[in-house]
């Protein structure tokens, strides 16, 4: 999972059948001191309450699929929750990945 906010909403006259009704965002996605990281992508709104300047809990590849009520919908990237409050352990700020492990984004 990660961490995202809505920048705004995309508009999409022609599209795949199972995304009828589903409302595409455009997210900035946050890193652990929620700072943006990384290109603005577009998500699928499965969680149906996300708005401008939320912050919202995104899933990737298959699970965002399955977060869609429509089964089957291509979709790479889903918003599942918003997020009300958060707290970030100092601890957690200063961990580094060891040497040859990656972060995704």
């Amino acid at each position: 999972m990660l961490l995202g906010k809505i920048v705004g909403s995309a508009v999409a006259t022609i599209k795949d059948p199972h995304l009828t009704g589903v409302k595409l965002l455009i997210v900035q996605p946050l890193n652990k001191k929620f700072e943006p990281a990384g290109p603005l992508k577009v998500a699928a709104d499965a969680a149906r309450s996300a708005g401008l300047d939320d912050i919202v809990v995104l899933v990737r590849s298959r699970d965002a699929s399955m977060a869609l009520e429509v089964q089957g919908a291509p979709v790479d990237l889903a918003v599942v929750a918003v997020v009300e409050a958060a707290t970030v352990d100092e601890c957690g700020l200063l961990y580094e990945l060891p040497y040859g492990y990656t972060q995704f984004l």
